[in-house]
């Protein structure tokens, strides 16, 4: 009795070290006995403590890093929005003048707009509160939906968009799927020159329905290829209104519905493909 209590003193003594400290239990003391059981449990427990605790410590760092990015981006736009109307009060500018500038604030406040409903677009995916559908998807019908919002800045650039389908389909969820491949025809058409072409190809095989979007630009810079996917980044030859957020919700989309997406350069410009695989891979 005495040698059982002894140990349970010396047990409780580890845990308030553990507690205290951090000083892991010296399991081998452990080993045999009683209490070795319960010392097993403890020591897993006190392991998925610890990594829960690191993953959330990793959560509020990459927390407080996307909060300092989305504070980074909508500043850009908020500041020039509130220069405008500044600039607006000045009694001295003629009605040509102020019609510019209130069509700069609405072309501000429309990028304000799109930026902040896709961040909260991102943040409904990475929660885990959208349930994507799982219903047949003909590729024709993709394309026309995620093409609608570019067709008239795509005709004021002269460009062309070429739609190479027949009756491909993939499973998946129509609305959230046209957002992704938007976000990449938008990508596409920003980096295409006046004049330029984009092409999208569709085939079907019995492993996965893949979608090619092929442009006229000047394509990837080879360093930004490994990194074009990621949130916030933008790349070298990115404009001064890229967000870098656009590919990210596409890949994040895409990924979610066993998909695949790939960004290189093809033998006219920038190239994405696509896979929406029959089997989870």
């Amino acid at each position: 009795e005495y040698y059982r209590y002894r140990k349970l003193q010396k047990l409780s003594s580890d845990l308030d070290k553990l507690l205290i400290s951090g000083t892991p239990l010296p399991i081998r003391e452990y080993s045999e006995g009683e209490l070795s059981i319960l010392a097993n449990q403890i020591q897993k427990m006190t392991l998925r403590l610890t990594e829960s605790a690191e993953a959330i410590k990793a959560d509020k760092v990459y927390l407080a890093d996307s909060l300092a990015d989305i504070s980074h981006q909508l500043r850009t736009p908020l500041t020039a929005m509130n220069l405008t109307t500044t600039m607006l009060r000045n009694p001295e500018f003629s009605t040509e003048k102020r019609m510019e500038l209130t069509g700069e604030l609405r072309s501000l406040l429309t990028r304000t707009e799109w930026l902040v409903e896709t961040l909260l677009k991102l943040s409904k995916l990475d929660a885990g509160t959208v349930k994507l559908a799982q219903n047949p998807v003909r590729v024709k019908n993709l394309i026309a939906r995620a093409a609608k919002p570019i067709a008239i800045p795509m005709d004021l650039r002269n460009q062309t968009l070429i739609i190479n389908c027949a009756e491909e389909t993939f499973t998946g969820d129509l609305v959230w799927t046209a957002e992704a491949i938007g976000n990449i025809l938008k990508n596409c058409m920003e980096h295409t020159p006046e004049g330029g072409t984009i092409t999208i190809t569709a085939q079907e095989t019995a492993l996965y329905t893949q979608i090619e979007v092929q442009d006229t630009g000047a394509g990837f810079d080879a360093k930004d290829i490994p990194h074009l996917f990621e949130r916030f980044y933008k790349g070298s030859n990115a404009s001064e209104t890229s967000y870098g957020i656009g590919l990210s919700l596409a890949r994040t989309v895409i990924t979610a519905q066993n998909g695949t997406v790939q960004a290189a350069n093809g033998s006219t410009g920038a190239k994405f493909v696509i896979k929406f695989y029959k089997q989870v891979i």
